[in-house]
């Protein structure tokens, strides 16, 4: 049953709040918030429909991988380095 004040509330505010403070220190809200967004329009296309649930574990994973990359040093640094290696050799 849907409350008076679901219709103004963000569909995913509750799992966007968690996902900051799970990764508070690690991400930037910003970057929560574009996970959460890809997560979205992922699930939409590949399995018909966007839960929370779903959209909480994908975005869940895209920001672990993100943390898992920055912490071994190849992001962004690995971006600034490819973009170098190809002025040199262009």
């Amino acid at each position: 049953m849907s409350r008076p004040d679901d219709a103004d509330t963000p569909p995913y505010v509750d799992v966007e709040a968690a996902l900051r403070d799970e990764f508070a220190g690690v991400h930037a809200p910003a970057t929560v918030t574009r996970c959460i967004e890809a997560a979205h329009y992922g699930a939409l296309e590949v399995a018909g429909g966007a839960h929370r649930g779903l959209v909480e574990r994908i975005a869940r994973k895209h920001l672990e991988v993100l943390a898992l990359v920055a912490a071994e040093g190849g992001w962004p640094p690995m971006a600034e380095g490819a973009r170098a290696t190809r002025r040199r050799r262009g």
